[in-house]
């Protein structure tokens, strides 16, 4: 190759990257005129909001519950597992027992 063709070979490639960056520019600068243009704008709104009959007489939300944030006094908590003499008389365990498959055999000392 002599010192002509690399010298064409060079302008090539100078004029497709001169052209490459011409284009870039030229729609950047399309997109840009495009995006400050105003146009027509749609947005779809909702109807007004109407109110309820007869809700000027009636309260917008229920009293708050007085709650002083303490456990009530009068009722006595009860064990989650009743004793044998409470199951004797017919009371229920909170939780059944554990199935067959789900208990495990005795830890073996070593």
């Amino acid at each position: 190759m002599n010192s002509n063709d690399s010298k064409r070979a060079y302008r090539l490639d100078m004029l497709l990257a001169c052209a490459l960056i011409a284009s870039g520019l030229a729609v950047s600068g399309l997109s840009l005129a495009r995006i400050s243009m105003p146009g027509p704008q749609m947005a779809q709104a909702t109807p007004p909001l109407q109110s309820t009959p007869g809700a000027e007489t009636k309260p917008s939300a229920p009293a708050e519950p007085a709650t002083t944030g303490t456990r009530p006094s009068g009722i006595s908590p009860e064990p989650a597992h009743p004793n044998a003499e409470a199951q004797k008389e017919g009371a229920t365990p909170a939780l059944p027992p554990a199935p067959a498959e789900k208990t495990a055999a005795p830890i073996k000392d070593r």
